[in-house]
């Protein structure tokens, strides 16, 4: 049996806390995890943990229903797939049912120990307590400015003020919670949505840790594209780009266009270079293709919108015992 620490337990009609914890191939750390968890968590009241399984490909799954048979307060959503982070964090949140939710990663990166300082913030009246990162451990320098600009970006690009260097590690009031389990777009950006709902809301700073263990999930690539997402979620600026873009180029064809008249005018036609003619062609053509992709990136997530599908679908859901026995 794995060893973690045996909670002292108390059914409760309603935990206080739920910790919702989104896992994809996180077997190697998941242990020391939780242990760090229950000891974070164990003077703070009564509790519950939601561990969800994003179609994990290694012992994830096995691993949480082993601890499971230890600790009563454990909860496990099994999705049918990878159905991706975001999605996975909506999946928790739609099956937690304590005052406040807190949203943490596995990998250790946000450490359990802050959790108390969050749930301090929270007995103040805050709906939401954002932890905010004062220091990147571990992470290269390029991620770090990568990072860095994207939340400048979309701080002063959107409609909806992301808090500075702040990711999903945060704790959520329940009508927090219910306000962003009624948003069920596709495309979810997480951080994004947080935001969106409002409410008060106050920062806690912490020193982000190097992984625990694992590889991380978050190549370049991916990065990229879940940029994308939020700019795409919260913001209309690449379309306004691509309007501006537009209409410079078109002032600059019209003074190119007097150019040509006023040369042939003044000194005859002696046939203009090729090399130019091509350049003009080819830039023109390129401004008109990334126009045209940015319309589709718009266009692409109106039609899955369109389609309503739900937003995942669950292999498996094991309730806390702590739901159990207090007939939920």
């Amino acid at each position: 049996m794995l060893d973690v620490l045996t909670p002292h337990f108390l059914p409760q009609a309603r935990p206080t806390f739920s910790v919702v914890v989104p896992a994809f191939n996180e077997s190697d750390g998941l242990v020391a995890f939780h242990q760090r968890l229950v000891t974070a968590m164990e003077p703070l009241g009564a509790w519950e943990a939601i561990y969800v399984d994003d179609g994990s490909n290694d012992t994830t799954r096995d691993i949480v229903e082993l601890l499971r048979r230890d600790d009563p307060r454990i909860a496990l959503v099994a999705l049918s797939r990878n159905f991706g982070k975001e999605i996975a964090t909506t999946a928790g949140l739609d099956h937690a049912h304590g005052e406040a939710v807190i949203v943490i990663d596995a990998d250790l990166q946000d450490p359990p120990e802050v959790i108390p300082e969050l749930v301090a913030a929270w007995r103040q009246g805050f709906d939401m307590v954002c932890a905010r990162r004062r220091a990147r451990h571990g992470e290269t320098v390029v991620k770090k400015l990568t990072a860095h600009i994207f939340y400048r970006l979309m701080r002063h690009t959107g409609r909806v003020r992301l808090p500075e260097d702040t990711g999903d590690f945060r704790l959520m009031s329940r009508r927090v919670v219910e306000a962003v389990c009624k948003l069920r777009e596709h495309h979810r950006f997480m951080k994004g949505l947080f935001a969106w709902v409002g409410y008060p809301v106050t920062t806690v700073l912490y020193d982000r840790a190097p992984r625990g263990a694992g590889q991380t999930k978050w190549n370049y690539w991916n990065l990229w594209n879940f940029a994308l997402e939020g700019i795409t979620s919260f913001t209309v600026m690449p379309l306004k780009i691509a309007t501006y873009l537009g209409l410079i180029v078109a002032l600059l064809s019209v003074a190119f266009g007097v150019q040509v008249i006023v040369k042939t005018l003044l000194f005859g036609n002696p046939v203009a270079g090729y090399p130019s003619l091509l350049t003009i062609m080819l830039f023109l053509g390129g401004i008109q293709l990334m126009t045209l992709g940015v319309i589709g990136e718009y266009l692409g997530r109106i039609f899955n919108e369109t389609k309503r599908r739900p937003l995942y679908l669950v292999e498996r859901f094991l309730p806390s015992r702590v739901r159990v026995e207090a007939g939920e």
